[in-house]
């Protein structure tokens, strides 16, 4: 499913999904969501997490003077549905990373899922005299980080994150052919984690709540929309910047 597509299909629903029971780390969770931005239905979670693997790991450890330090690492993630009654993420970091200190078990953390997203104009609606709002979809699952720190569970953990994305870009690499040599001299540089899902927040702000004539002029202004840079143009333009 294409992003754009996405975004524009849940907008059309609605959203109308059938809540499971969510479970929750704390009664106040990580994000503020309003009701009718609430989604629990746990599959579509799942689904959602699978296609945006890209998250941001949010971490917070004591540091000198008391204050927490929080450190943020974007990765790519596999979600495991059937490990843990909620779930289970599994990722690796570098061990230079100080954030691999918080994977102790014991220390709570929140890796965001982060899909599509855009500015809405009120030339959009049925009645123009609104403000403007900015429409997005993301999904926090939130627990404690374990290592994971054998080599040979690295290893088929690289093995898993490379096949899904090879596999999506239709690729012919293959990481089981590298010599071993190789693949574990490389893998001496990082860590695994995982973490077993406590908490599943998910939040869609799609116009869901306003009327149908507000949710179809959302659609074609979006259809419509100057579309944001790929990672394509954005490296481009990256590489020719002057220094």
């Amino acid at each position: 499913m294409k992003r754009r597509d996405l975004l524009a299909g849940l907008t059309l629903a609605g959203i109308d999904l059938e809540a499971q029971s969510s479970p929750e780390v704390n009664a106040e969770g990580s994000l503020y969501i309003p009701k009718p931005h609430l989604v629990e239905d746990r599959k579509f979670l799942h689904d959602f997490m699978d296609e945006f693997s890209f998250v941001d790991l949010v971490t917070a450890t004591p540091a000198s003077g008391g204050l927490p330090a929080i450190r943020i690492t974007h990765i790519p993630a596999l979600v495991d549905r059937t490990a843990g009654k909620f779930g289970t993420i599994r990722g690796h970091i570098s061990r230079q990373n100080p954030q691999s200190k918080t994977f102790d078990g014991r220390q709570a953390a929140v890796i965001v899922f982060r899909g599509p997203h855009s500015y809405i104009s009120p030339t959009w609606y049925a009645k123009t005299e609104v403000v403007p709002t900015w429409n997005f979809a993301v999904v926090h699952a939130s627990g404690k980080l374990k290592p994971i720190a054998e080599p040979k569970a690295i290893h088929d953990l690289l093995a898993q994150l490379i096949h899904k994305f090879e596999n999506y870009q239709g690729s012919a690499y293959d990481f089981a052919k590298l010599p071993d040599s190789y693949t574990y001299g490389m893998i001496a540089g990082i860590i695994g984690f995982e973490m077993e899902i406590e908490g599943l927040e998910g939040k869609f702000k799609l116009g869901q709540e306003r009327s149908e004539a507000d949710k179809q002029g959302v659609l074609k202004g979006l259809q419509s929309a100057r579309p944001a840079r790929s990672i394509h143009d954005f490296t481009d333009g990256f590489y020719r910047r002057p220094v």
